[in-house]
């Protein structure tokens, strides 16, 4: 600090470490009285105090010194160059992308083993640069140096030691075992230092996990805090580049942050870069002041930290779904083969939920490569899956209602094929995940009510609510798997264009005015249907959502392998 004073001619003081309170208000009043021609005081494992005699002289005076410091630190990074941290100790991977892709739901289930958390990923060079290095290991032991950061990294991340391979060839074995040791050191961390009155040990997982070859993983009860608390880690790295950048080859006998609150021998150094005392960390974590924000914190809603992928929610039942998903707290992933579509539904869950809460994907159910890279996209933004809802289906028909071949094919293939092959793929995630979760697919009422006409479509669902049976049992007991079989849903479908609907309103000997709107003949049609039905509702696709998230959602945990009737009460339609 005297260097940077007579580089850039400040006089700027240092306060020893104190923990946030009146402790420090009172070192810091006395700090500029003893000092009266002081223009600014770094803090040891805080920051930095400046002021003016304007509000406007303040902020100058602020970012002008944050400016020249950067620069100072800069400069010696500079001279450092390829040994800092040690030096390289490996590389990073080129498929590190894809890599990280595969084993996030992995780490993602294992860090969630007390709640379930949304992640984030990165691989920043500076970040990647630090998971690569020799010191990093040891680095990442220290924790972090200021309470800002491990109020939300914990005291330390998990640095998994593996050696990296174009392949993950041993990873999950090291993070396993990793892990486990990590949940140790915090339980004897929290152990060493819990008085009679301390709040209770609070989830002894990680939120941040660093993987050299690919880089970091950052974790939080929703994307923004996942994201954030990746950023705070990235911080930190900051300060232990500038850290180590700085150090001189002697380490001195009294380090600057040893006070009144801490002698030098609490604190722990490595390369320059010194980290909190445990005990003053421990203080931080578990101040009363700390756990009545907690304790004030808003109740999470019903789907809180689930991520939920929607397919075909860009239109009908989809849609609601997914809007009815965000209103409830899940993270959303909209998938439509209608791109378009999907990111209208997606801008408006934001609305709802928040921007980061929700994303639009474009996939065609019956490609496999286009669900895998759905699925790929739904785990680089949030880690994981926990529900996976298909609305999409097709019902066939033709001028003189005949079905050829290739439709049969295509009725087939969409509303049964494609159900097993998404099925299928997010399998292998949950599978990854070892945690709960949830199926519910779109079957029909048609799967037990033959008609004239719609052969293809009924049998299409009635095949559907088999492969709900035979899903709950080949994926129990973590993955639940359900059904809804709504009578016809004429309103927002996209199985009912203007000419379907004028079809069925002839068939049907219904008056209809030529001119009307698309919406009117869909209610025309609706009413009719609903006049079968014993409640006369006609069938909402907000009342589909709800059901469907009732299957999803915590208050079904212990129902699987089944169909909820949405049809209005249709007798045909009746258990049999």
């Amino acid at each position: 600090m005297e260097e940077f004073n007579r580089t850039y001619t400040h006089n700027l003081i240092w306060l020893p470490w104190q923990r946030p309170g009146f402790e420090l208000a009172m070192m810091l009043r006395d700090a500029v009285k003893q000092t009266p021609h002081c223009d600014g005081i770094v803090l040891g494992g805080h920051g930095l105090f400046t002021w003016g005699d304007t509000q406007r002289q303040c902020y100058l005076n602020t970012i002008t010194i944050i400016d020249q410091l950067g620069q100072f630190v800069s400069e010696h990074l500079e001279r450092r160059g390829a040994n800092l941290f040690g030096g390289n100790r490996t590389a990073t991977l080129e498929n590190h992308v894809s890599l990280a892709q595969e084993i996030f739901p992995f780490v993602r289930g294992r860090v969630s083993a007390k709640h379930r958390l949304i992640g984030s990923f990165s691989a920043l060079s500076e970040v990647v640069r630090f998971v690569n290095s020799a010191d990093a290991p040891k680095l990442a032991h220290l924790g972090t140096s200021c309470p800002d950061h491990f109020i939300r990294t914990k005291i330390r991340p998990l640095f998994v030691p593996w050696n990296p391979h174009a392949t993950l060839s041993g990873l999950r074995e090291a993070i396993d075992k990793a892990l486990k040791q990590y949940r140790e050191d915090y339980a004897a961390y929290y152990a060493s230092f819990a008085q009679s009155d301390s709040p209770k040990m609070r989830d002894a997982n990680p939120t941040v996990v660093l993987v050299p070859g690919i880089g970091m993983f950052s974790f939080g009860k929703s994307k923004t805090e996942a994201r954030i608390t990746g950023e705070f880690y990235t911080n930190a790295i900051h300060v232990m580049e500038g850290a180590s950048a700085l150090g001189s080859d002697t380490a001195p006998a009294v380090l600057p942050q040893a006070g009144p609150a801490a002698k030098t021998e609490a604190f722990s150094v490595y390369s320059n870069y010194v980290a909190l005392p445990p005990s003053e960390a421990f203080r931080i974590e578990y101040w009363r002041l700390e756990e009545a924000k907690i304790g004030r914190q808003p109740p999470e809603k019903e789907l809180s930290r689930q991520i939920c992928l929607v397919v075909g929610g860009g239109n009908g039942v989809g849609q609601e779904t997914a809007l009815l998903a965000a209103d409830r707290g899940a993270h959303v992933v909209v998938a439509d083969k209608d791109i378009a579509a999907a990111q209208a539904v997606a801008a408006q869950a934001q609305k709802i939920g928040g921007k980061e809460a929700t994303i639009a994907v474009a996939i065609d159910i019956r490609n496999r490569e286009s669900i895998l890279k759905a699925l790929r996209e739904t785990i680089s933004t949030y880690g994981g899956l926990d529900i996976i809802v298909n609305t999409a289906a097709v019902f066939p028909s033709s001028p003189d209602g005949q079905i050829n071949d290739a439709q049969w094919g295509l009725t087939l293939d969409i509303n049964v094929t494609a159900n097993h092959r998404l099925v299928e793929e997010a399998s292998k995630i949950f599978r990854e995940q070892d945690l709960a979760a949830t199926v519910v697919l779109v079957s029909s009422a048609n799967a037990v009510v033959p008609k004239r006409g719609s052969e293809a479509y009924d049998v299409s669902k009635a095949a559907v609510n088999h492969l709900v049976r035979e899903f709950a049992i080949s994926l129990a007991p973590k993955v639940r798997v359900n059904g809804i079989s709504p009578a016809t849903v004429v309103k927002g479908s996209t199985m009912f264009p203007r000419d379907r609907v004028i079809a069925s309103l002839t068939k049907y000997s219904i008056p209809f005015d030529q001119a009307a709107s698309d919406e009117d003949l869909r209610s025309l049609l609706a009413d009719f249907y609903a006049k079968r039905t014993l409640t006369h509702q006609p069938i909402d696709p907000k009342d589909c959502a709800a059901a469907i998230l009732f299957l999803a959602g915590p208050q079904s945990r212990c129902t699987t392998g089944h169909l909820i009737p949405v049809d209005g009460g249709l007798t045909e339609a009746f258990l049999r």
